[in-house]
């Protein structure tokens, strides 16, 4: 299971900059005005070789008199439940305000770790000034700037420590973990009923019903995996009851602990947007994939529906185009057992090894037919490369001039890998390194 880091506090401490620090990225909007971060942030991030995810927790109701009651209070029980870790922003320019008392009384009484940033600490007289934030009874504070940063190595090194030991699972870990991932109501359940013949979910129309991952060991056919369900994932900004936060946690924490995501999409509604980012955040994750557009029996169809359907689906998730798709219908159970034989091909074509003799081989071929572009008068030479010894498909390829081989032709490069050695529904990766 991966580590997750839930951010708290009220509006405008910082919460969102934090956030962007510690995953590196830019997806939080920030802005002075008060209650500006609508959406939940959700963020990977690597400290001295520990991964873990970010959560921030934002979406307050602006300018509401009632903000505390109703959403800080639910953002904190959130964090509380669905965290390992909670950190605790407050701002050194305020002090403590009511709010920051409200959300440490809810805080002291968890069992969680609970560390507390003071936020926008940038001098000396700032420093003396952070020391009131003792009295909230949550042990040691950390003073740090997010804006500038200065101050988060020492909380990240304090907090990498906090993680809980991992627990091995009762689940077996050679068998592989398949996550049956989508929007609410494409038929995730229903696919899995189909599968397992046995009404296990509580299928019914209504979005997020599902709340919880559900595991299911699946041992048929001369198969034998988990099936874990998750609940729907659904656009961010519509995720206002707490339950629907949780159900998109515990869909991010099915993708970081599965091999490989079934990816559903419905074939009445076609690729949406937030299929997309689904479908982005399991590529992230390097995790094999395969997509099923489901309810295939509702669409009226001529020859060409399939390949046009298909068509469009690859041109929204370009550039990683070699993913199975598979047209289903989890009611009348057509072409079910297809959609599983493909999942249990990609499981292993994740974990496949191609002889370093055998990759030479070919690819030398290949770069020899359409070498590197030269830059400036220089030509780049690729004189070998190996698979390295990832748990997920990665490849080295050794040149003179590194840094002059770009993006386009690391494409190609792995376009030559995939048409040779079958990786389908697998993100590759291809570092250039110094010979």
């Amino acid at each position: 299971m991966s580590n997750i880091i839930a951010i708290v506090g009220r509006p405008n401490v910082g919460k969102s900059t934090l956030f962007n620090r510690l995953t590196e990225s830019r997806k939080a909007i920030v802005d002075e005005s008060s209650g500006v971060t609508r959406d939940r942030q959700y963020g990977k991030s690597v400290w001295n070789g520990i991964d873990f995810s970010v959560i921030d927790t934002g979406g307050y109701a602006v300018n509401s008199e009632d903000i505390f009651e109703g959403e800080i209070r639910k953002q904190v029980m959130l964090a509380i439940e669905e965290s390992d870790v909670i950190l605790f922003v407050v701002d050194v320019e305020n002090g403590i305000t009511d709010m920051d008392e409200e959300v440490a009384a809810v805080l002291r009484r968890s069992s969680k770790k609970v560390f507390v940033a003071v936020n926008k600490v940038d001098n000396n007289k700032r420093i003396l000034d952070s020391h009131e934030f003792y009295s909230l009874g949550l042990g040691e504070i950390y003073c740090i700037s997010s804006m500038t940063g200065s101050g988060t190595g020492e909380l990240l090194d304090a907090i990498v420590q906090e993680f809980p030991e991992k627990v091995e699972n009762d689940m077996e870990e050679n068998v592989p973990h398949f996550a049956i991932i989508g929007r609410p109501n494409v038929g995730k359940s229903s696919f899995i009923n189909a599968l397992t013949g046995v009404d296990g979910n509580i299928v019914t129309d209504i979005a997020g019903t599902t709340r919880d991952s559900i595991h299911t060991r699946y041992n048929k056919f001369g198969h034998d995996f988990y099936l874990v369900d998750t609940a729907g994932l659904r656009k961010r900004t519509k995720v206002k009851e707490d339950v629907e936060f949780y159900s998109t946690m515990r869909s991010i924490r099915a993708i970081e602990d599965s091999d490989v995501c079934v990816l559903i999409l419905d074939a009445t509604r076609g690729i949406e947007a937030q299929d997309v980012s689904i479908f982005h955040l399991i590529e992230r994750n390097k995790k094999g994939v395969v997509i099923l557009v489901n309810k295939w029996d509702l669409i009226e169809k001529d020859n060409a529906s399939t390949n046009e359907f298909a068509k469009q689906i690859k041109e929204r998730i370009a550039p990683f185009v070699d993913v199975p798709i598979l047209f289903i219908s989890a009611l009348t159970k057509q072409r079910i057992l297809k959609a599983l034989e493909a999942a249990v091909e990609v499981y292993h074509n994740r974990s496949k090894k191609v002889k370093t003799s055998e990759l030479n081989e070919v690819m030398l071929k290949a770069i020899e037919s359409y070498p590197p572009p030269s830059i400036k008068g220089k030509f780049v030479k690729i004189k070998y490369v190996v698979q390295l010894p990832s748990q997920t498909p990665s490849f080295a390829f050794f040149a003179n001039l590194p840094q002059y081989i770009k993006e386009p032709y690391r494409r190609y490069l792995e376009n030559q890998i995939r048409d040779n050695f079958n990786f389908a529904g697998v993100p590759v990766q291809i570092y250039i390194r110094k010979k």
